[in-house]
């Protein structure tokens, strides 16, 4: 696996997002990057162990590269066909709407980004562009506290809420069966698993079981609906 040491890259592009960032290129064949200089180190692992449930459930990102630096998070540069949900066709928004229940399970308030920016499309496929926003911190490294919980409110919210306007555009008319098919992504995937995953990606016990739990409410949310 690659581990990228950014003081060994060229600098040659700049910040596309809101934390502090850069393309970087490689000496071997001109090979791009994206790098992202979080608050923390626990915010980089953060996204790292995010990108990585995201890969578990089948829901597609760019490409994430492990970093010398333990407060940089870091992915392969790619040329993207679209780069904001605004200019989607409704085929590609049907694609994006099958991973709802990725985004809501891992608490991914940036699903959609501040400008419907973190969705984008490459070779005809659907990506989320950026995880920053999921689990324990909110996108610029603001930790969630007890707003990231057990419960999957995010199911709910991701659709409703007016101050995540291009997450509520994408996802609010989503029928009850289309909720359902997202919800199920998450819920078929084992236990062992998702906790296999946590660990193996810097997480501890305590989030592994959390997110055992938030796959449960999930999947009550199923039965309440039958």
């Amino acid at each position: 696996m690659t581990t990228l040491d950014t003081a060994k890259l060229s600098r040659v592009g700049g910040q596309l997002g809101s934390n502090p960032a850069g393309v970087y290129q490689d000496g071997n064949g001109g090979r791009r990057y994206y790098v992202k200089t979080l608050e923390s180190a626990a915010h980089a692992r953060n996204e790292w162990l995010a990108a990585q449930l995201y890969q578990l459930a089948g829901a597609p990102t760019l490409r994430y590269v492990t970093t010398s630096a333990p407060d940089q998070i870091a992915t392969e540069w790619i040329v993207l066909e679209k780069k904001c949900v605004a200019h989607f066709t409704d085929s590609e928004r049907e694609q994006a709407r099958q991973w709802f229940g990725v985004h809501a399970w891992t608490a991914n308030w940036d699903a959609a980004g501040f400008n419907g920016d973190n969705q984008g499309v490459a070779g005809g496929q659907v990506l989320t562009l950026d995880v920053g926003g999921a689990l324990a911190f909110r996108a610029q490294g603001d930790p969630k506290g007890k707003a990231f919980g057990i419960r999957v409110d995010e199911l709910d919210v991701l659709r409703r809420d007016d101050a995540n306007p291009h997450a509520v555009k994408l996802f609010a008319e989503m029928t009850s069966e289309q909720i359902e098919q997202a919800i199920l992504v998450v819920v078929r995937i084992p236990d062992d698993e998702i906790r296999q995953v946590v660990l193996a990606s810097g997480g501890s016990p305590a989030l592994a079981d959390k997110m055992l739990a938030r796959k449960a409410d999930m999947a009550r949310r199923i039965a309440w609906n039958e």
